[in-house]
Protein backbone atom coordinates (compact mmCIF):
# COMPACT_ATOMS: atom_id res chain seq x y z
CA UNK A 1 0.00 0.00 0.00
CA UNK A 2 2.80 1.89 0.82
CA UNK A 3 4.66 1.91 -2.24
CA UNK A 4 1.40 2.77 -4.55
CA UNK A 5 1.03 6.01 -2.38
CA UNK A 6 5.23 6.93 -3.07
CA UNK A 7 4.61 5.43 -6.97
CA UNK A 8 1.49 8.10 -7.27
CA UNK A 9 3.20 11.04 -5.40
CA UNK A 10 6.22 10.57 -8.20
CA UNK A 11 4.26 10.22 -10.86
CA UNK A 12 2.34 13.33 -9.90
CA UNK A 13 5.83 15.01 -8.50
CA UNK A 14 7.59 13.98 -12.09
CA UNK A 15 6.41 16.77 -14.13
CA UNK A 16 6.25 19.65 -11.66
CA UNK A 17 10.19 18.42 -11.35
CA UNK A 18 10.80 18.79 -15.45
CA UNK A 19 8.66 22.09 -15.42
CA UNK A 20 10.76 23.38 -12.72
CA UNK A 21 14.15 22.50 -13.94
CA UNK A 22 13.83 25.02 -16.80
CA UNK A 23 15.27 27.76 -15.06
CA UNK A 24 13.28 30.62 -17.30
CA UNK A 25 15.06 29.21 -20.57
CA UNK A 26 13.42 31.20 -23.40
CA UNK A 27 12.11 33.36 -21.00
CA UNK A 28 12.42 37.15 -23.78
CA UNK A 29 13.80 40.29 -21.62
CA UNK A 30 11.29 42.68 -20.38
CA UNK A 31 10.69 45.21 -23.49
CA UNK A 32 13.17 47.96 -23.77
CA UNK A 33 16.15 45.88 -21.80
CA UNK A 34 18.88 44.05 -23.32
CA UNK A 35 19.58 40.45 -23.10
CA UNK A 36 23.01 39.79 -23.78
CA UNK A 37 23.63 35.92 -25.25
CA UNK A 38 25.57 33.80 -22.46
CA UNK A 39 27.91 31.60 -23.95
CA UNK A 40 27.32 28.21 -23.39
CA UNK A 41 30.71 26.28 -21.42
CA UNK A 42 32.65 23.81 -24.01
CA UNK A 43 31.92 20.05 -23.71
CA UNK A 44 34.67 17.76 -23.99
CA UNK A 45 33.46 16.93 -28.05
CA UNK A 46 34.81 20.43 -28.31
CA UNK A 47 38.37 19.21 -28.57
CA UNK A 48 41.29 21.66 -28.12
CA UNK A 49 38.74 24.06 -26.38
CA UNK A 50 37.97 22.04 -23.72
CA UNK A 51 39.55 21.34 -20.23
CA UNK A 52 40.23 17.94 -18.87
CA UNK A 53 42.09 17.00 -21.44
CA UNK A 54 45.34 14.71 -19.90
CA UNK A 55 49.23 15.83 -20.32
CA UNK A 56 51.72 12.87 -20.75
CA UNK A 57 52.46 13.09 -16.76
CA UNK A 58 48.79 12.96 -15.84
CA UNK A 59 47.67 16.65 -14.72
CA UNK A 60 45.30 18.61 -16.08
CA UNK A 61 46.50 20.76 -19.41
CA UNK A 62 45.97 24.87 -18.50
CA UNK A 63 44.84 27.13 -20.61
CA UNK A 64 46.63 30.33 -20.70
CA UNK A 65 45.13 33.65 -21.82
CA UNK A 66 46.86 36.88 -23.48
CA UNK A 67 46.08 40.47 -22.46
CA UNK A 68 47.15 43.50 -24.62
CA UNK A 69 46.84 46.62 -21.57
CA UNK A 70 48.97 50.19 -21.42
CA UNK A 71 51.32 48.55 -24.67
CA UNK A 72 52.25 45.42 -22.23
CA UNK A 73 51.59 42.03 -23.02
CA UNK A 74 50.48 39.41 -19.95
CA UNK A 75 49.76 35.55 -19.98
CA UNK A 76 47.20 34.47 -17.78
CA UNK A 77 46.42 31.12 -16.53
CA UNK A 78 42.25 30.43 -16.64
CA UNK A 79 40.82 29.03 -13.33
CA UNK A 80 38.52 25.86 -14.34
CA UNK A 81 34.99 26.51 -13.99
CA UNK A 82 32.47 27.33 -16.37
CA UNK A 83 32.98 31.25 -16.55
CA UNK A 84 36.45 30.69 -17.46
CA UNK A 85 35.19 28.43 -20.55
CA UNK A 86 32.86 29.91 -21.78
CA UNK A 87 35.49 32.88 -21.71
CA UNK A 88 37.69 30.71 -23.82
CA UNK A 89 35.32 29.67 -25.79
CA UNK A 90 34.32 33.25 -26.93
CA UNK A 91 38.15 34.17 -27.37
CA UNK A 92 38.61 31.11 -30.14
CA UNK A 93 36.09 33.34 -31.75
CA UNK A 94 38.99 36.29 -31.80
CA UNK A 95 40.68 38.76 -30.00
CA UNK A 96 37.56 41.45 -27.60
CA UNK A 97 38.24 44.39 -26.63
CA UNK A 98 37.08 46.23 -23.37
CA UNK A 99 37.07 49.10 -22.22
CA UNK A 100 38.14 48.92 -18.05
CA UNK A 101 37.67 52.70 -15.57
CA UNK A 102 39.26 52.75 -12.50
CA UNK A 103 37.60 51.98 -9.45
CA UNK A 104 38.65 52.12 -5.90
CA UNK A 105 42.15 52.62 -6.21
CA UNK A 106 42.51 48.98 -6.50
CA UNK A 107 40.76 47.37 -9.53
CA UNK A 108 39.41 47.95 -13.12
CA UNK A 109 36.15 47.05 -13.87
CA UNK A 110 34.24 46.99 -17.65
CA UNK A 111 31.26 45.10 -19.35
CA UNK A 112 32.30 42.43 -21.66
CA UNK A 113 29.13 43.25 -23.65
CA UNK A 114 27.82 39.50 -23.44
CA UNK A 115 27.08 37.36 -20.04
CA UNK A 116 29.09 34.39 -18.95
CA UNK A 117 27.89 31.73 -16.20
CA UNK A 118 28.86 32.83 -12.88
CA UNK A 119 29.43 30.54 -10.03
CA UNK A 120 30.04 33.48 -7.13
CA UNK A 121 31.69 33.23 -3.99
CA UNK A 122 32.93 34.91 -1.34
CA UNK A 123 36.76 35.34 -2.54
CA UNK A 124 39.78 38.12 -1.34
CA UNK A 125 41.47 38.93 -4.53
CA UNK A 126 44.72 40.06 -4.77
CA UNK A 127 46.69 42.09 -7.96
CA UNK A 128 46.68 39.87 -11.01
CA UNK A 129 43.39 38.02 -10.26
CA UNK A 130 40.67 38.79 -13.19
CA UNK A 131 37.10 38.08 -11.98
CA UNK A 132 33.30 38.40 -13.34
CA UNK A 133 31.38 41.06 -11.66
CA UNK A 134 27.24 40.45 -11.66
CA UNK A 135 27.99 37.71 -14.88
CA UNK A 136 28.87 40.60 -17.90
CA UNK A 137 31.62 42.86 -15.42
CA UNK A 138 35.37 41.78 -16.19
CA UNK A 139 37.25 43.05 -13.02
CA UNK A 140 41.19 43.15 -13.44
CA UNK A 141 43.24 43.90 -9.81
CA UNK A 142 45.98 45.59 -9.24
CA UNK A 143 45.34 45.50 -5.55
CA UNK A 144 42.96 43.54 -3.13
CA UNK A 145 39.12 43.11 -2.60
CA UNK A 146 37.19 40.96 -0.66
CA UNK A 147 33.67 40.48 -2.32
CA UNK A 148 31.87 37.96 -4.11
CA UNK A 149 32.99 36.97 -7.97
CA UNK A 150 33.71 33.99 -10.13
CA UNK A 151 37.36 33.78 -10.54
CA UNK A 152 38.19 33.87 -14.34
CA UNK A 153 42.05 34.07 -14.27
CA UNK A 154 45.35 34.59 -12.51
CA UNK A 155 48.48 36.71 -14.39
CA UNK A 156 51.15 34.38 -14.71
CA UNK A 157 53.91 37.40 -14.04
CA UNK A 158 52.64 40.65 -12.24
CA UNK A 159 56.38 42.42 -13.56
CA UNK A 160 54.80 46.03 -14.52
CA UNK A 161 51.31 44.69 -14.05
CA UNK A 162 50.28 47.65 -12.00
CA UNK A 163 52.10 50.19 -14.40
CA UNK A 164 50.46 48.89 -17.04
CA UNK A 165 47.04 49.23 -15.49
CA UNK A 166 48.10 53.22 -14.73
CA UNK A 167 45.49 55.18 -13.28
CA UNK A 168 43.49 56.28 -15.55
CA UNK A 169 40.88 54.43 -18.04
CA UNK A 170 42.12 51.84 -20.48
CA UNK A 171 41.46 49.20 -23.11
CA UNK A 172 42.45 46.02 -22.97
CA UNK A 173 42.74 42.80 -25.35
CA UNK A 174 42.18 39.50 -24.09
CA UNK A 175 42.93 36.57 -26.71
CA UNK A 176 43.38 32.82 -26.62
CA UNK A 177 47.33 31.60 -26.32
Amino acid sequence: MRSKYINLLLLIMFPVLLVGCGGGAGTAAPEGEYSSPAYESPGIADGDAARGQQSDGGEEDTMKITIEAGGSVFTATLENNGAADALAQRLSEGPLTVELRDYGGFEKVGSLGFSLPASNRQITTQAGDIVLYQGDQIVMFYGSNSWSYTKLASVDDLTGWAEALGSGDLAVTFSIK
